[in-house]
């Protein structure tokens, strides 16, 4: 036996026999006897060796048969691993290992063994190898139907079900018209349309994209009503996976099996994983597809439209230009270290302080790390917003009460040689946006108009509401329809059109060396692009400069302003709930498991996604799940939390992430009861956080 297959054995129950050969007869423990579904006494007695065959996977039978045949033969050791199948309709892996024994004569005489579970390892590697198979075959070129297909046989092979395969939906009518499925042997392919209602009342948990996963169909409440129908397309257990874009739920993977099942979280979330997997590369294919037709109808009217072509082409890398390196700046640790000395430092003369008994001192010490860090943050937030990455807060936003609030602060910004003048217009249009990003974004471009005038001038802030037809929407690089316009307009020296069209580079400055980062416009450009805005510069030499911020209008009514309220220490006792902590890093995960106890709560923590997994098998009644969105291992945040929603439907979750995009978090808004936090927090403010959950 091998060392590694000792030490598995080691940690786990394991089941021995001994087949007396002559006799066809075996001997086995109760072990043995419960991973083969074997009355104990029977084994015990003893049973021909054919008995012990019923369990084992009819695909895996012939061979096992085989390998056994030839250990008998040859007197080799016997090593086999084979599935066995459980009456919860799954079938789990074994290991088998043994040796023969012969009389004098060279006659088999005894074949004994042991067997033990190996289905957690086993499973692992498979799902390991199924994902490499698949990301080949979606990196093969060819038509987008074959890559769901491919990915259909993939899963149907793996989870050894009936039928794997996609379909598209139509949400109004509440129909499903099946395409191309992978179907086990003897199991027809669905057929052409399907009305969800007439197989239950799960479509309601799939229109707001929850993935149903059901063991039975007779015990489950959605479908007990209607279970004959399902019996008879083969689907007595299944998993139905939404597929979303923009938002909405316009195809399905699903998974159905012949005969109850019951469906691991593991699974249902490699199913999620394989799902998005081979979504987002159909729909690369399928824009591959698109170009390649459009680059075949340009060729024909090349001569026509040059000078037009080659106008797109010079935009095309000019956004290629700003997404490379916006991806740079996304991870840039500008001024961090002077930062990062500020905290060590202020940490380390607290340690001093201490020491020396003088704590009344300590406050100005943890006042100056506090500051430096909410420097680092500010920092961070506005690297993130330039490199389109930050988890914007956006809210109905009045842009003119939001100007009228910082016009002291910009007065106060540009000094008293450079007037302030406001027109804001009437009626003006709401704008879904993160207000914090919209008043840096605002400074900064005063700031830039005040550098424009050494002598000083005038700075005009305007805002009016704009309707894009289609030709003016071109020429700002946004689709048609309605806006409103943020503008600064300076009287200072103006810009030439090459600087004009540097403007929005990184790092790009006219400004005096030390003076001037770059990184200002650019980090605007970011922020209105991620909120699916533009920024435009009208400007000419000697005249002055207009910046535009144009931002979509909000079909609705801007949030009103209000005193936010004071943030507070946790209360002790004041929780009765159960929360999981999933946090790869013990000193968060530390700090919120404190101030969870310290809440009166009951907290149970895991450092990675698997062990979350393993502690939600117990049988814990979570209530609240905190999840790091970046995970070690191979589940992420969101995965870890669709799986536990499948055991516990009614659970809430809190994502905390410094860095997330919208693979991880997913393309559409957050389930109403999920919440994002971003790093860095206050311990306040994350309490509160999880009170307004809980209590909600």
């Amino acid at each position: 036996m091998a060392d590694d297959d000792l030490k598995t054995a080691g940690q786990i129950s394991v089941g021995s026999w001994d087949w007396d050969v002559v006799a066809d007869r075996v001997t086995a423990d109760p072990e043995f006897a419960r991973l083969y579904g074997v009355d104990p006494d029977e084994a015990q007695a003893g049973a021909r060796l054919e008995r012990f065959f019923t369990a084992m996977h009819p695909d895996d039978r012939p061979r096992v048969q085989a390998e056994i045949a030839a250990a008998l033969a040859s007197g080799d050791p016997f090593e086999s691993d084979y599935r066995l199948q459980q009456p919860d309709g799954r079938a789990r892996w074994v290991a088998a290992r043994g040796r023969v024994t012969y009389d004098d004569d060279g006659r088999p005489l005894r074949f004994p063994g042991i067997s033990f579970d190996i289905d957690a390892r086993k499973s692992a590697e498979l799902r390991l190898k199924a994902l490499v198979k698949l990301n080949d075959r979606l990196r093969d070129p060819g038509d987008p139907a074959d890559l769901a297909y491919a990915a259909a046989e993939i899963l149907g092979r793996l989870f050894d079900v009936s039928r794997c395969g996609y379909g598209t939906i139509d949400r109004a009518a509440e129909t499903i018209v099946t395409e191309r499925a992978w179907c086990a042997g003897g199991i027809a392919p669905l057929p052409g349309i399907l009305h969800f209602r007439d197989y239950g009342s799960y479509i309601e948990d799939l229109k707001r994209g929850e993935t149903v996963a059901i063991d039975d169909v007779y015990e489950d409440p959605r479908t007990a009503a209607t279970a004959e129908g399902l019996k008879s397309l083969a689907a007595l257990s299944f998993i139905n996976m939404p597929v979303t874009e923009q938002g909405g739920f316009v195809a399905l993977l699903y998974l159905n099996n012949a005969q109850p099942r019951r469906w691991l979280p593991e699974e249902v979330a490699f199913v999620r994983d394989v799902a998005e997997r081979t979504r987002d590369a159909v729909e690369r294919r399928r824009v591959e597809h698109e170009l390649a037709a459009l680059t075949a109808s340009l060729e024909q009217q090349v001569e026509a439209r040059t000078r037009e072509l080659m106008t797109a082409e010079a935009h095309l890398r000019q956004a290629q230009k700003m997404e490379a390196v916006g991806q740079l700046t996304g991870g840039l640790a500008h001024d961090f270290n002077n930062m990062l000395t500020g905290i060590s430092g202020a940490i380390e003369m607290m340690q001093v302080r201490i020491r020396q008994g003088r704590v009344d001192e300590i406050d100005r010490y943890a006042n100056a790390a506090q500051g430096a860090a909410r420097r680092a943050a500010a920092l961070t937030h506005r690297l993130l917003a330039f490199s389109r990455r930050q988890t914007l807060d956006p809210k109905p936003t009045d842009v003119n009460r939001l100007i009228d609030g910082l016009r002291d602060l910009i007065q106060r910004t540009v000094g008293l040689g450079v007037t302030i003048e406001v027109v804001g217009a009437g009626g003006l249009w709401p704008a879904m946006v993160d207000p914090n990003q919209l008043e840096n974004a605002l400074l900064n471009l005063c700031i830039n108009a005040r550098d424009a005038m050494p002598d000083g001038g005038r700075i005009t802030i305007e805002t009016a509401n704009r309707w894009l037809d289609e030709r003016a929407a071109k020429e700002r690089d946004l689709e048609p329809g309605q806006y409103l316009s943020l503008c600064v307009t300076d009287t200072g020296t103006g810009m030439t059109p090459e600087v004009q069209s540097r403007a929005f580079d990184p790092f790009y400055t006219t400004k005096p060396m030390g003076e001037g980062t770059g990184l200002g416009l650019s980090m605007i450009y970011g922020f209105a692009r991620q909120s699916g805005g533009q920024v435009r510069i009208y400007s000419e030499l000697d005249q002055g400069t207009t910046m535009c911020i144009y931002l979509p209008r909000h079909y609705g009514d801007a949030e009103q302003d209000g005193d936010p309220a004071p943030a507070t220490i946790p209360v002790p006792g004041e929780g009765r709930h159960t929360v999981l902590v999933v946090d790869d890093e013990p000193t968060i995960r530390m700090l919120i498991v404190e101030i969870l106890e310290e809440m009166g709560h009951n907290v149970l923590e895991a450092g990675d996604g698997a062990a979350a997994l393993r502690l939600l098998g117990t049988g814990a009644q979570v209530d609240l799940l905190v999840t790091d969105v970046g995970l070690p291992g191979q589940m992420n945040g969101r995965q870890v939390a669709d799986a536990a929603l499948v055991q516990l439907p009614a659970l809430k979750v809190l994502f905390i992430t410094g860095y997330a995009e919208n693979a991880v978090i997913g393309n559409g808004p957050l389930a109403a009861n999920m919440a994002l936090v971003t790093k860095p927090f206050t311990m306040d403010a994350i309490a509160d956080r999880i009170r307004a959950m809980l209590e909600g």
